[in-house]
């Protein structure tokens, strides 16, 4: 039964015993305290009694008489009454009584001890008498030489005593409970307050809630990351961490421990969309080799039951996807559409072409028709050979002559220029057509919307060290304000009729690019000397073995 509890109700019973056994115990203490405390008072008020009766010249006196009695009884009593005590014992070292309460009792021995007294010190006891169990206090009267003439006791009953304790006892109790009823308030209201927190769940069943959570947050394939009010990244998961390229997330740590998001290694509009906390619904971030769906809401917590207050928000929570591959292939598709494009143009233009020379062979101009089909060929054969002497890249040269037929098609002149050797080894194709492919593709679209002459110019630079892509159109340009805005993914300045790949397709080429050029450690300039222009420097990579 006792595991089917809440946290609540655990530690309201837990809390309501401390209190009882703290009350009990306070209230024990405190009785015990009392009555120490009220016996040393009645020691220490019949000392004070005992040593100014023995110390008064009086009892001396009288204690050399023949009657003593008759002399220190009536004035025993009276200091009985002034002083509440409940018995003054004056008597002689034999132990004869001289004064007592009752009268029937002069004359005959003191019961208690007095051998203390008789060598002259003043000490205090508990014992019982005539009168029954009291505190006494037994003082010796000495005359000039310090011979001990008379011995006086002063005393308090027992009873008298437990009766000033008794007293004090309904002080205590009322204090125990006081203490006892708002300790038993503050429990409930801590109880109800978990209660409402844990939703009556007990600790066993938040450690297996725990456990699930933790499993989830593990084992799904898209990263989550968990981000409070104070700008931690709380808790996220190996997906997260890999695709954010921050360390593993421990899972013991505690919150407070947590890092914040301006010590994680990413930034950019990630990091803005992370602190700002909005709601975000698959949202395109780029990182620094990564394109990331991220989704972002809010964590509210649980709302108390009948409660009109607004829900408590504890951060956000977001998760990520990976989109890289996609995108990726969406390139390379991207890529093949152009090149079938390509292939699709020359069919036609070789189509025409070839009509050209059928014709001018059956018009008996066999000279006119072999010189035209040999400056075709010389003029595709040129272009693809100064392209692999450039940068011995048979897939960049295809992707050259693909823009170069639909460059064509549109109205467009491709010029290329290369010059170099082959030597930049180690860079990726899928990176080089990224880069040069959406390149191209802006510059003939620019070119294309523009006013004669329609030209796009291409300058291939290659070396060993670095290959170089220049390329400029005779577009509008790029408004100087803009130039940053256009390497973020989603800025387009086109329409979407303009855009010849439909509106998911916009603003997604130049930031592509960007994060193409950054991954190889490259740089990117734009200028506009009468259209746009785009200058990529891409270093050759380090080899392994230097690296090493």
């Amino acid at each position: 039964m006792f595991h089917s509890w809440s946290i609540a109700r655990r530690l309201f019973v837990a809390n309501l015993l401390f209190v009882l056994v703290l009350t009990a115990v306070f209230g024990a203490f405190s009785v015990v305290e009392a009555r120490d405390r009220a016996y040393d008072e009645a020691g220490g008020r019949m000392q004070a009694i005992a040593t100014s009766l023995a110390n008064n010249p009086l009892v001396l006196e009288a204690a050399s008489t023949t009657d003593p009695s008759a002399i220190l009884q009536p004035y025993a009593r009276e200091v009985m009454d002034d002083a509440d005590a409940d018995f003054i014992t004056i008597m002689a070292p034999d132990r004869t009584r001289w004064t007592h309460p009752r009268t029937e009792e002069l004359g005959k021995p003191y019961i208690g001890t007095i051998e203390p007294a008789l060598g002259g010190e003043t000490f205090t006891e508990v014992t019982a008498g005539t009168l029954g169990p009291s505190v006494r206090t037994i003082a010796p009267v000495k005359d000039i030489g310090g011979n001990v003439k008379a011995l006086v006791a002063a005393g308090v009953t027992v009873r008298t005593v437990d009766t000033d304790v008794t007293e004090r006892l309904g002080v205590i109790g009322g204090i125990a409970l006081v203490v006892l009823f708002f300790g038993s308030v503050a429990s409930w209201l801590l109880g109800r307050y978990l209660r409402s927190v844990t939703r009556g769940w007990g600790p066993e069943q938040l450690a297996q809630l725990f456990a699930y959570y933790e499993s989830v947050l593990h084992s799904v394939r898209e990263g989550v990351i968990l981000i409070d009010t104070h700008g931690k990244a709380v808790m996220y998961n190996d997906q997260a961490a890999e695709l954010l390229g921050v360390e593993p997330s421990d899972a013991d740590r505690s919150p407070d421990d947590a890092p914040k998001l301006a010590d994680l290694p990413f930034d950019g509009s990630l990091r803005a969309l992370f602190e700002s906390g909005r709601p975000a619904h698959d949202e395109i971030h780029l990182t620094g080799s990564r394109i990331l769906v991220v989704n972002q809401a809010p964590a509210v917590g649980p709302m108390p039951e009948r409660s009109r207050q607004k829900p408590a928000v504890y951060g956000t929570v977001a998760t990520i996807r990976d989109r890289t591959e996609i995108e990726s292939l969406g390139t390379e598709l991207q890529t093949m559409k152009t090149l079938s494009d390509a292939l699709r143009a020359q069919t036609h233009e070789h189509a025409n072409r070839l009509h050209m020379i059928v014709s001018l062979l059956e018009l008996g101009r066999t000279p006119q028709a072999l010189d035209f089909a040999t400056k075709d060929l010389e003029l595709s054969q040129q272009l693809t050979d100064d392209m692999v002497a450039s940068v011995d890249e048979p897939v960049m040269s295809a992707l050259v002559m693909g823009k170069a037929a639909e460059a064509h098609e549109r109205g467009v002149d491709l010029v290329v220029r290369t010059s170099g050797s082959s030597g930049v080894l180690g860079l990726e194709i899928q990176d080089l057509v990224t880069i040069l492919g959406n390149l191209l593709d802006n510059a003939i679209d620019a070119a294309a919307a523009g006013d004669f002459p329609r030209k796009v110019e291409l300058d291939v630079e290659a070396g060993p060290a670095a290959v170089e892509f220049t390329v400029r159109d005779t577009g509008s340009g790029i408004n100087p304000d803009s130039i940053d805005d256009v390497l973020q993914y989603g800025f387009s300045t086109k329409s979407p009729e303009e855009n010849p790949r439909g509106a998911h397709g916009r603003g997604v080429g130049l930031a592509l690019v960007r994060q193409a050029v950054e991954r190889l450690n490259g740089t990117m300039t734009i200028s506009n000397p009468g259209g746009a222009q785009f200058h990529v420097l891409l270093p050759a990579p380090v080899p392994e073995e230097e690296k090493a």
